[in-house]
């Protein structure tokens, strides 16, 4: 089994974020073939940026820092459920992601984005190159969810619709692949 980490990357109040990754969650929990590990930035609530060692030295000093070193390293495979905030990206998840460096690597990454009309498409593309730079290794079947709010229902769930189930089933089979891909780098470069 692969172990995913589903990431809810807003931590607004009143956020859109948080049914489409308990969609993205229970999605995840059907399919099988993944250990979850849920992390809400929000709950986690990571100061900015107060390590004062780099993160590739991995010297860390904050408890956060070390409980969210452990369960990043722990993982195999990412699911960032992401916002476009200003064409841009959450700086929540911006954050947990300077947090680190070498836990991410060679690892597999899928993401869910919503927005207005590029369904966070430019928020994405804003991350690729942070994501990239960690090592992280970005699938090429996205969820996008444009105009995210009309697929809330009023009881605040969010209601997919059939283009976005089946890319987030493609989403999760390349997810399993790259981690069986990977798996053989991430192991050499901990020799």
């Amino acid at each position: 089994m692969t172990r995913l980490m589903i990431v809810v990357g807003s931590v607004r109040e009143g956020r859109i974020g948080l049914p489409i990754a308990e969609w993205v969650r229970d999605a995840a929990a059907s399919d099988g073939r993944f250990e979850l590990d849920w992390a809400d930035l929000k709950e986690l609530a990571l100061p900015l940026m107060t390590e004062p060692n780099h993160p590739r030295l991995r010297q860390y000093t904050q408890q956060s820092t070390m409980d969210w070193s452990e369960r990043v390293d722990a993982a195999a495979a990412f699911v960032f459920v992401q916002p476009e905030y200003n064409y841009s990206y959450s700086p929540a998840l911006k954050n947990a992601l300077d947090h680190l460096s070498q836990e991410w690597w060679r690892k597999p990454l899928g993401t869910v984005s919503y927005g207005g009309i590029s369904g966070g498409t430019r928020g994405v593309t804003a991350l690729r190159v942070p994501e990239v730079a960690v090592g992280l290794v970005p699938t090429s079947a996205n969820v996008e969810i444009p105009w995210v709010a009309r697929q809330i229902d009023d009881e605040s769930r969010f209601e997919p619709n059939e283009h976005q189930e089946r890319m987030l089933a493609a989403q999760f089979d390349e997810l399993v692949a790259l981690d069986h891909a990977l798996a053989p780098l991430r192991a050499a470069r901990q020799r």
